[in-house]
């Protein structure tokens, strides 16, 4: 299948504001139609072959090299198709998504996946801030879909999140979970201080000891039947979450008592 291949040749000297970058825009153009559109660096109007060297025309699959940490709103909105990205990227990586596939193989800045609706975002080195967040004012973040990020996070992972999943791989910094609706959180190598704080409903799952708040209260110790289903569907992403109870069991807390809320936090303890 063709593809449409991007190639960063001048480095933004302040972030470029490039949400054309995706496959509901360049899957029915030509290659100068994709060369000539529109993307705001600062305040000024500039080409994507200002920027990019463009390969392949009329295709919903997009491949982008380069360093891009400049380089915001990559997929915004996106449906369809796939972008893999061979370099780092800037802010606002598949905001309000609503289907397909990204994969990052580098870094991700703040606001992966914010307020998306569905789709897949894989990120294989280490992710920003508000990861599946709702924007500042908004009432919800994301509504479905799954976010993975192989490295660490910043703060606030899944603020507000009404549904999906995001898996963390390295450690997440404070308020992971804020304000958090709905959806599950998995956390491979745990999180800073203040999981869950003001949670409403959801799940956070850690597989490492967690600084708990006093307001979570602490139910019993179990393996919940619905993780084992919940495990194989991560497997097929590459990710195992650990449910024979010969190996350990899951100490489960309940909260945020402050709002008050009715989620879970589960935490590993290996037997």
């Amino acid at each position: 299948m063709s593809k449409i291949i991007l190639r960063l040749k001048e480095q933004p000297t302040v972030p470029l504001e490039a949400e054309v970058l995706s496959p509901d825009t360049f899957a029915d153009l030509s290659n100068d139609e994709i060369r000539s559109k529109i993307v705001y660096h600062g305040k000024r109007q500039r080409r994507v072959d200002d920027f990019f060297d463009v390969e392949g025309e009329r295709s919903d699959d997009l491949e982008l090299h380069g360093n891009l940490h400049r380089v915001r709103w990559i997929g915004r909105g996106m449906s369809r198709g796939r972008i893999t990205v061979h370099g780092s990227v800037g802010m606002h990586l598949g905001a309000y998504m609503k289907g397909g596939e990204i994969e990052v193989h580098g870094n991700a800045s703040d606001w992966i996946g914010a307020e998306m609706r569905r789709g897949l975002i894989r990120v294989h080195g280490n992710g920003g801030g508000q990861i599946g967040a709702g924007y500042r004012g908004s009432l919800k973040g994301m509504r479905n879909g799954t976010i993975i990020v192989d490295g660490s996070a910043g703060l606030e992972v899944g603020m507000r999140m009404r549904r999906g999943t995001i898996v963390i791989g390295g450690p997440a910094k404070d308020f992971t979970g804020l304000q958090m609706k709905g959806g599950t959180i998995v956390l491979l190598s745990g999180a800073e201080i203040r999981t869950g704080a003001w949670m409403i409903r959801g799940t956070i799952i850690s597989l490492v000891p967690l600084q708990i708040l006093p307001t979570f209260s602490y139910a019993c110790q179990y393996t919940p039947d619905f993780l084992k289903v919940y495990s194989r569907q991560l497997q097929q992403l590459g990710i195992t979450l650990p449910c024979d109870p010969a190996d350990g069991a899951y100490e489960l807390y309940s909260g945020d008592a402050s709002v008050p809320g009715k989620g879970e936090v589960l935490v590993w303890n290996s037997a």
